[in-house]
């Protein structure tokens, strides 16, 4: 009896998905190159904002000419404050050095007389809402004091108490910093699906072209090397993510870009699943993409189309998370495979899904990723021996019928 026949179908997968972890993880160094670049690119986007002082509060300068226009700078810092703007005020000789340091650009702006606002060109639009605001404030406290009104009466009239805000749906205060870590694990995620997918397709033709395969189909049936090899890389491409999430994570709370929520173990384990379902997915169908030729230049055509749907899911996912992951598109896409893996981790941190909707979303993805894992691994079976020019679709459908019985998964 051959070692083929005498073997399990779990052993044959776990035999050949430890090929390739072993593979991957300690001779290839790709690994390690791709995760320290990843890690590289992470760490520039969580300090490349505090290295341009992207986090520093907005400043202007403004002048102030003449008496009238005095008590408007005590009213104009406190309106920067309340929207952390910082506005330092000085004060201007006459209206014609105003106008000389506005056009030299030392001031952003000017006020004159308390009457006229002097900018060299357009007015920023928050500056000008901040000092004509300040101007309202001040003109009404002095028309209410020449009218006889009490200090305290002028702050209360002026300065009324915030209305309480009474909320019908519970409001998640981590909802923010979860997103945050979501759309930043999205990206990250992308990343992992079109470089492992592409690996699974490229391992396969390297296997099918030095005719490798022959031999480990010698000891192993077609489905279990097409499982045990995206078993093993998607191990493999899981356990990067996790390195990078856990090393991300720890660089970004340290430089107090975010704070972590109490239950982001939970934000984390949907990003993970949410990876291996769409791993599971694409990676058989990249799979069957490999199968079908036999030279890596023919692998670029094969694996255009996939490609293809990947990014376009990539920039639904993106746009919705910038739109907003409660719009009409991001509900439709939470029920279409080939998005839902990159939308829907955004949407489950947001709390914009439904429990019905996440239910409803991993139950098309599992059938559906079942159906393309059985279809991927007909095509696999039927084109993996078959060398020489391109194999049709719908050759390798017929050809994978023909074969026995017990060749077959």
């Amino acid at each position: 009896m051959s070692r083929r026949s005498g073997m399990g179908t779990w052993d044959g997968i776990k035999l050949t998905a430890r090929r390739e972890w072993v593979e991957r993880t300690r001779r290839d160094r790709s690994f390690l190159i791709s995760t320290l670049v990843t890690l590289g690119i992470l760490c520039a986007i969580i300090f490349l904002p505090k290295v341009l002082g992207s986090d520093e509060p907005k400043k202007f300068d403004v002048g102030l000419v003449g008496t009238a226009s005095q008590p408007l700078g005590q009213a104009l810092t406190a309106q920067g404050q309340a929207v952390d703007v910082r506005i330092i005020t000085r004060q201007v000789a006459s209206a014609a050095e105003a106008e000389t340091s506005v056009r030299d650009d030392d001031l952003d702006l000017a006020v004159v007389d308390g009457r006229q606002l002097v900018a060299k060109d357009e007015v920023d639009e928050q500056l000008n809402l901040l000092v004509q605001a300040a101007s309202r404030a001040v003109r009404a406290q002095q028309t209410l004091q020449s009218a006889g009104v009490a200090p305290g009466e002028i702050q209360a009239a002026l300065a009324p108490p915030p209305l309480p805000v009474r909320s019908l749906e519970p409001v998640d205060e981590d909802a923010r910093s979860k997103r945050t870590i979501a759309t930043v694990a999205v990206f990250i995620l992308y990343g992992q699906l079109i470089g492992y997918c592409f690996t699974v397709a490229m391992g396969v033709v390297e296997e099918k072209s030095t005719r490798v395969v022959e031999v480990l189909l010698a000891a192993v049936r077609p489905l279990q090397l097409l499982a045990g090899k995206v078993v093993g890389i998607g191990l493999v491409g899981l356990f990067q993510l996790a390195i990078i999430g856990a090393v991300g994570l720890t660089v970004a709370t340290a430089s107090g870009a975010i704070t972590l929520p109490p239950d982001i173990a939970g934000t984390i384990g949907w990003v993970l699943l949410w990876f291996l379902l769409g791993y599971a997915f694409y990676s058989s169908m990249f799979a069957a993409a490999g199968a079908i030729v036999s030279r890596q230049e023919e692998l670029q055509n094969t694996a255009t189309p996939l490609n293809l749907v990947l990014v376009a899911s990539f920039f639904v996912a993106f746009s919705t998370s910038i739109s907003g992951t409660d719009s009409t598109l991001a509900k439709v896409s939470t029920f279409l495979p080939p998005v839902a893996p990159l939308i829907m981790p955004t949407r489950i941190a947001g709390g914009d899904a439904a429990p019905w909707e996440i239910a409803a979303s991993l139950a098309i993805m599992l059938i559906s990723t079942v159906a393309v894992v059985l279809l991927a691994a007909r095509i696999y079976e039927g084109a993996i021996l078959r060398t020489g020019a391109r194999v049709k679709l719908s050759d390798a459908w017929r050809s994978a019928r023909r074969q026995p019985a017990a060749g077959r998964a």
